[in-house]
């Protein structure tokens, strides 16, 4: 951390607690309105914060320079591209990012495993996985994968999804072999044939099934978790300012994609590099945008039915760690106080 950086938190920490002190023991600080900030000097001079094309509120923002715009050049806003939740995670984990955006799962799964992240919003309720196969593979149902070879990504919704589409079928994880590949790595294994089937992720997924190479064998929307957008502890302390802008320009976000979904499509398939039409059905059939952007009951009840099958896979120690994980990973304070109309 540079000497600038330092300086700029020791001096938000002090006015913080000073406001703490005048309001009382106990007493809560609401994170100050964007336009407050401007005019007073925001808390640091950089913001590393990912984009991701299973997060299309992401790339509206970066689209539209919203964030670059409402700090009028005083914070260099530093994009970073995450291809994964698990590739979102590595970057909270070692300070390349001070917000980054995963499915619910994955968030849970992270600070289960001791990461300091905290969900400030929730971008939307996606269906973005489903277990598919090659156009010409003979298999219709999950139970029929026993002995077969899948790709997933291990710490994403996808790899979560398989987990629960295989008790489905009757299976767990020691009757397939499970290939812990990057979800493009997946697909590509699978149209190789190099696997037989693939947890997949939008849009690839949506993208393999309009070019005719891959068919779904199951999808179920109950097995997807929400998408979170995740900010570590270190970053909320030091600059809950930032915290809140990049709150407000996600409200923003969603108002923009309901209003324009064809060209928050449109945005999508250029990043993606993807057919138009292809997002098209990622926005229109497979997205939910119009959900309540504070973590909560919805999504706690999610997670508590994935957080016993981190346990069972190994992929977390003991369901305390995953239980002491959920009652600390809500952060409602920034969704509560948003504004999407101070980035206008």
């Amino acid at each position: 951390m540079n000497a600038t950086r330092t300086t700029a938190i020791g001096a938000a920490l002090l006015a913080a607690a000073m406001l703490v002190g005048c309001a009382g023991e106990g007493s809560a600080v609401a994170p100050q309105s964007s336009s407050s900030d401007a005019e007073a000097g925001w808390s640091v001079d950089t913001l590393d914060i990912d984009f991701a094309t299973y997060n299309p509120l992401s790339l509206i923002i970066k689209d539209q320079g919203w964030l670059e715009a409402a700090t009028g050049g005083e914070v260099t806003i530093n994009w970073v591209q995450s291809t994964g939740s698990n590739k979102a995670n590595e970057l909270l984990r070692a300070g390349a990012a001070d917000v980054a955006s995963t499915a619910g799962s994955a968030a849970l799964l992270a600070r289960a495993n001791g990461s300091p992240i905290r969900t400030i919003d929730v971008y939307s309720q996606p269906n973005w996985s489903a277990i598919l196969v090659p156009a010409a593979s003979d298999v219709t149902e999950v139970s029929q994968l026993q002995g077969t070879s899948i790709a997933a990504t291990k710490g994403t919704d996808p790899y979560f999804f398989l987990l629960q589409s295989l008790a489905a079928g009757g299976l767990t994880t020691t009757d397939v072999r499970v290939q812990n590949l990057q979800h493009a790595d997946g697909l590509a294994a699978l149209q190789s044939g190099a696997v037989e089937a693939w947890s997949g992720l939008d849009p690839m997924l949506s993208s393999s099934i309009a070019d005719g190479s891959a068919r779904i064998v199951y999808d179920n929307i109950d097995f997807n978790s929400y998408g979170f957008l995740n900010a570590t502890e270190e970053f909320l302390e030091a600059s809950p300012d930032l915290a809140q802008l990049v709150v407000d320009a996600y409200e923003r976000a969603r108002e923009f994609a309901i209003a324009e979904p064809e060209e928050t499509a449109s945005i999508l398939a250029e990043v993606a590099g993807i057919d138009p039409e292809v997002a098209t059905a990622v926005i229109h059939d497979r997205t939910n945008f119009e959900v309540d952007p504070a973590p909560g009951d919805s999504q706690r009840q999610v997670l508590e039915f994935i957080g016993p099958i981190f346990v069972e896979s190994g992929d977390v120690a003991s369901q305390d760690a995953v239980d002491e994980a959920l009652d600390s990973l809500f952060e409602t304070r920034f969704a509560d106080a948003a504004d999407p109309g101070s980035l206008s």
